[in-house]
């Protein structure tokens, strides 16, 4: 499924709302519940993943997305001062990329499959 303008624009929110979001869920922590956020980014990354990628974006995407999930597992938290902010930045913004990584990389095995 091609993205549609209406679609698009869904899904634009959806990505700036992911990211706006992971970024100030990790420099701004609170006595928020850990699964709430991890649900709501989850979420917002399954929509981007469903409307937002097009199958010519797919390969750079995934790409993009594989990068992003290895350096937040990377243990950044060895730089003193800065080393929890990115780390848990780059924590949320893996919670956010994951479902959107999974629902393309899906999406793609599909086609592929049609195609055989």
């Amino acid at each position: 499924m091609e993205p549609t303008r209406n679609n698009l624009k869904i899904g634009e929110w959806a990505f700036l709302v992911g990211i706006v979001l992971a970024v100030a869920l990790a420099v701004f922590p609170g006595p928020h519940d850990f699964t709430t956020p991890g649900l709501v980014l989850g979420v917002l990354g399954l929509i981007v993943g469903l409307v937002n990628i097009s199958s010519n974006e797919t390969q750079p995407f995934l790409v993009a997305s594989i990068t992003l999930l290895l350096a937040g597992s990377a243990g950044l938290e060895v730089f003193p001062s800065l080393g929890w902010a990115i780390s848990n930045i780059l924590l949320n913004i893996s919670q956010f990329v994951a479902p959107a990584a999974m629902i393309v990389a899906l999406k793609t095995v599909l086609d592929i499959a049609r195609k055989a």
